[in-house]
């Protein structure tokens, strides 16, 4: 029953439930210091009374003299005016000689037992039951000239008179306390709803569940993630931002540090800027990282709280797109395919039609007799489907451009080293055709063909292709691998080597290029291949036997 009450009302019991007993404990020790102060203040009273009435001389001559009715007269005004319950004058003998509740206890035994001190010449203070029942009592001896003891004063406060002023004390400490309870219970059940309203009325275990998906959901995020508060501190960082700004401190410890110790400043971090607009998808430099990034405001109740900060490598961006521009070539090399086939078919349904079946014989034998060397050449050569429909396609469109795509006799491919996936291969050999076919284009005068040598053999896969084109600019050259850098001045360029050098780089090989003769580029890519991953020499030497027969 009790998991059902909402955390602010059991807040509210709880603060109420310890301020009461809270109270109710000071309240008791308060009390019983003050009953302790009372007893001690009283007694030492009842004394300091009981002390001055024995050194009345009037009263000492009475006792003296044994009169009664002298010390009844003498000590019946101290009796009126004094604030003690009963005032007792008796003899060394223990008796009677005034009592002034009791008159008709004169000439009685005086009860209680504590004379004995008193009659050596003490005055104490002693708590006894009497006559008139249980009291505080301050007792001093009376002392002739020669300070011999001739008679006891006693000066007595009941308990019930002492439990009447405790109580009254009580009374009011009750009515401070029942104040003070009423202010807590306002204040408690304020409290409480305040700290629901700052808990967007969730339950501790509902925010315990939202901390941990948030968590979660930070590290589940492929994107570097940094939310700072007012003062640019840090206030949670993924796990994807500490990798790519290569921070090593565990999230604990970057948690409140200042954003510019952990990310060199740069204007994405202007205050002005911060505090005025929101911005997306910026490129800045993060720690020598050029990073695409994000700045949003978190607002609450209409006061600015901080920012969340996301950013992500632009290399990743890079790669993908031109990773999209190569499949966007291979649909252009299907679309030139198809077009030449479509161009092929319409020509020889046209010769069918017109019944010239000789000439559409003759016109199918020369239109297929090179085409079909190339692809038995091709698909006898290379073991991969997709790297042969891509070299078909490259063959066509080089055709189209009028350039004419060569394959060395000795390419040979029966298998993909295991370091280089096949996309990541036929990335690299689609984009070094492209260059090549594109550098001839740029050559004024005759086309010369782009030759292709693929092999691979027992320590290396090799891939070479040449072109007669227009070079390379000696400006160009020492850069060419940078992402953006090109000699060409539109389209979508400045892409291909570079992800020709990230794949070639990542599967450990190298990248060599040469001027051709007499004028042109030679782009030469050597792989290491372990023995598993590739074909042994045997294999290759009977593979190229084969082909040399079949051709």
């Amino acid at each position: 029953m009790l998991n059902r009450i909402t955390f602010h009302f059991k807040l509210f019991i709880f603060l109420i439930f310890f301020s009461s007993l809270l109270l109710t404990l000071i309240g008791y020790y308060y009390y019983y210091e003050l009953n302790n102060q009372l007893y001690s203040e009283i007694g030492l009273h009842a004394k300091i009374q009981a002390k001055d009435i024995a050194m009345f001389p009037s009263l000492i001559n009475a006792v003296e003299q044994q009169d009664n009715q002298a010390i009844a007269e003498i000590m019946a005004p101290l009796a009126q005016n004094s604030d003690a319950s009963y005032l007792v004058v008796g003899n060394p003998q223990g008796m009677h000689l005034y009592h002034s509740l009791s008159p008709e206890k004169v000439g009685e035994q005086m009860v209680g037992g504590d004379n004995q001190e008193v009659l050596a010449g003490k005055t104490i203070i002693t708590v006894r039951t009497g006559a008139t029942g249980i009291s505080l009592r301050g007792k001093a001896p009376i002392l002739d000239q020669h300070n011999n003891v001739i008679g006891i004063v006693s000066v007595g406060y009941l308990k019930s008179h002492l439990d009447h002023i405790s109580s009254s004390k009580l009374l009011k400490i009750a009515l401070a306390a029942l104040l003070l309870m009423s202010a807590l219970f306002v204040f408690s059940w304020w409290f409480a709803r305040h700290i629901k309203k700052q808990m967007f009325s969730l339950e501790p275990r509902e925010i315990g569940l939202l901390v941990r998906q948030q968590k979660a959901l930070l590290e589940s995020i492929y994107e570097g993630v940094i939310a700072i508060d007012q003062q640019c501190r840090i206030v949670v960082i993924n796990q994807a931002a500490k990798n790519l700004l290569a921070l090593t401190q565990s999230s604990r410890e970057l948690r409140g540090q200042p954003l510019n110790k952990v990310i060199q400043t740069v204007t994405f971090f202007n205050h002005q800027k911060m505090h005025a607009t929101d911005t997306h998808d910026e490129i800045c430099q993060f720690n020598h990282l050029t990073v695409i990034a994000s700045r949003v405001r978190i607002f609450l109740e209409g006061e600015l709280q901080g920012w969340v900060i996301s950013f992500r490598d632009r290399n990743d961006i890079t790669e993908l797109t031109a990773q999209l521009t190569q499949v966007k070539r291979y649909a252009d090399n299907l679309r030139i395919l198809r077009h030449e086939q479509l161009n092929w078919t319409a020509t020889l349904a046209g010769l069918l039609y017109l019944k010239r079946f000789d000439e559409a014989i003759h016109y199918i034998e020369a239109q297929s007799e090179h085409t079909q060397e190339t692809l038995d050449f091709i698909s006898a050569r290379f073991c991969s489907g997709p790297l042969c429909g891509l070299l078909l396609g490259k063959y066509a469109s080089a055709r189209e451009k009028g350039v004419q795509l060569q394959f060395d006799p000795a390419c040979q491919l029966q298998q993909i080293p295991a370091q280089m996936p096949e996309t990541e291969l036929m990335s690299v050999i689609g984009n070094l055709l492209d260059n090549a076919v594109e550098a001839t284009l740029q050559r004024a005068g005759v086309h010369h063909p782009v030759s292709l040598y693929v092999v691979a053999n027992q320590r290396e896969l090799v891939i070479e292709v040449a072109d007669l084109g227009i070079g390379i600019n000696d400006k160009l050259r020492d850069n060419l691998f940078e992402q953006g850098v090109t000699s060409k001045t539109s389209g979508d360029h400045g892409l291909g080597l570079h992800l020709v050098e990230t794949y070639v780089t990542r599967a450990g090989g190298t990248i060599e290029i040469s001027i051709n003769q007499p004028y042109g580029t030679v782009f030469s890519v050597f792989i290491p291949c372990p023995p598993t991953d590739c074909i042994t020499t045997s294999s290759l030497l009977a593979n190229l036997e084969h082909a040399d027969h079949a051709t």
